[in-house]
């Protein structure tokens, strides 16, 4: 994986919890959304514009893997990396914790695939493997 990463802090609001009092459990998913969006606003391609120069990243596959508890006003510290899967895929990993403490909460994963502007499978374009400092497979 690569050594490029980015760290983004979430707090827990109210209606992503659930009765019993902690995050519901399809949020993990969503708080890597916010990773991967903040991870490509660093590297100064902000996902809009990516999409502006005709690439698209649909996810193909997701996991998630969940360690603890998050109730409603946690602070939580995502950290987001990614590296290049295959020669037309992308694979984000996250590790969300509490912010106060270090407390595991959920690890996972999203794999996406690179498409043009018509969903054909592209190879990913060398302007967007540059931004993370590898080749073009």
């Amino acid at each position: 994986m690569s050594s490029i990463e980015n760290i983004t802090t979430l707090r827990v609001r109210y209606s992503e919890t659930d009765q019993m009092g902690g995050f519901y459990n399809s949020r993990a998913l969503e708080w890597f959304e916010c990773g991967r969006t903040e991870m490509t606003r660093k590297f100064g391609v902000p996902y809009s514009e990516m999409e502006t120069r005709g690439l698209f990243l649909p996810i193909v596959e997701a996991h998630v893997k969940f360690l603890g508890r998050a109730r409603y006003d946690d602070e939580l510290r995502m950290t987001t990396k990614v590296a290049m899967f295959g020669r037309a895929r992308v694979r984000f990993d996250h590790e969300i914790v509490h912010a106060k403490n270090g407390a595991p909460v959920a690890r996972g994963y999203t794999v996406h695939a690179f498409l043009d502007a018509t969903g054909k499978p592209i190879r990913p374009p060398a302007w967007f493997t540059s931004l993370l400092g590898q080749e073009t497979p």
